[in-house]
C-alpha cells in the first residue's frame, strides 16, 4: 500500500486541465476559488488566510493529487475583536473560542452558501470523498495532526491512522531535522479539533466520507513542504483504501 500513487478512487495519474474560476467578491471582503479536478474528490480550504498557509497547502495538494480545490481567502479580522466568517457553516466567531460562541447571520450564511456551491462545481457529481485543510496555535495541539472524521467506521479509521504514520515515517526517514508530529484520527483516538460544528450544521457533513484535519504551526510554516508531501501521498493513498473497504 506504501506509496502506491494515486489510485482506485483516483483512477490513476491523469491530469484534467480546466481554469480557475474565482467567486465575487463576499462580504468581509473574501473570495472563493475553485479548481476542478478529479470528480468527486475535493479539497477544502475554508479557512485559506485565518489558518495560515492553508490556502497553500491546499493549492498544493490538489497539484499533487489531482482532487478539485475550492480555497477560501479574506473571511477573517472582520473587527479589532478578531471575528470571522466561518465559511463551511453559516456562522461567524472569534477564531479559537468555544462553538458555543458562534453565531449566525445573513452575512456569514451567503458566505456559506457560496462556498458550499463551489465545493459543489468542484465535485462534478456527487461528493464522495471531501477534506477539509486547517491549522491551529494551541500548544496542547502542537506536536499532533489531528483528523476528524465523517462516514469513517472505526476499523477504516485505524487503516488512515496506521496509512499515515507509515508515510509520515517513510518520508521523514531521510530527514532527521523534521518533527515526527503525532497522528490522532477520530473515533478511534479523543481529539481536541472534533469538528462538531461543521459535522453537524455545515458542509463536512454532507459528504460521504470525510476529513477534517488540523495541523499545527510547524507543519505549515518551517516543515510546509515536507508534511504537505506526506498528506499528498496519504490523501491519493486513503481514496484507495476507503474505495476498497467501501466494496467489502
Amino acid at each position: 500500500m506504501l506509496l502506491s500513487g494515486c489510485a482506485g478512487l483516483l483512477g490513476g495519474k491523469q491530469t484534467v486541465s480546466v481554469a480557475d474560476s474565482a467567486r465575487p467578491t463576499l462580504p468581509g471582503q473574501g473570495t472563493v476559488t475553485v479548481h476542478k479536478g478529479r470528480a468527486g474528490l475535493v479539497i477544502g480550504a475554508p479557512h485559506g488566510t485565518t489558518d495560515s498557509a492553508t490556502d497553500v497547502i491546499g493549492a498544493d495538494l490538489a497539484r499533487l493529487t489531482g482532487f478539485s480545490v475550492v480555497i477560501a481567502r479574506g473571511f477573517g479580522k472582520l473587527d479589532a475583536e478578531g471575528r470571522r466568517y466561518n465559511v463551511n457553516r453559516p456562522t461567524e466567531s472569534v477564531a479559537g473560542t468555544s462553538p458555543a460562541g458562534e453565531k449566525e447571520s445573513a452575512e456569514a450564511r451567503r458566505v456559506y452558501e457560496t462556498y458550499d456551491r463551489s465545493v459543489s462545481e468542484a465535485a462534478q457529481g456527487p461528493l464522495r470523498y471531501y477534506v477539509e485543510v486547517h491549522g491551529n496555535a494551541h500548544e496542547e495541539s502542537a506536536g499532533r495532526v489531528e483528523i476528524a472524521t465523517v462516514g469513517i467506521s472505526t476499523d477504516e479509521a485505524w487503516r488512515l491512522k496506521a496509512l499515515l504514520e507509515l508515510v509520515r515515517d517513510a518520508h521523514l526517514r531521510s530527514r532527521p531535522d523534521v518533527p515526527r508530529l503525532e497522528i490522532l484520527v477520530g473515533p478511534v483516538d479523543a481529539l481536541r479539533y472534533t469538528a462538531s460544528q461543521a459535522r453537524a450544521g455545515g458542509l463536512l457533513g454532507r459528504s460521504d466520507k470525510a476529513l477534517h484535519i488540523e495541523l499545527p504551526r510547524v507543519a505549515r510554516t518551517t516543515y510546509r513542504e515536507t508534511y504537505t508531501a506526506v498528506l499528498a501521498d496519504f490523501l491519493a493513498q486513503s481514496a484507495d483504501l476507503l474505495a476498497s473497504s467501501k466494496g467489502r
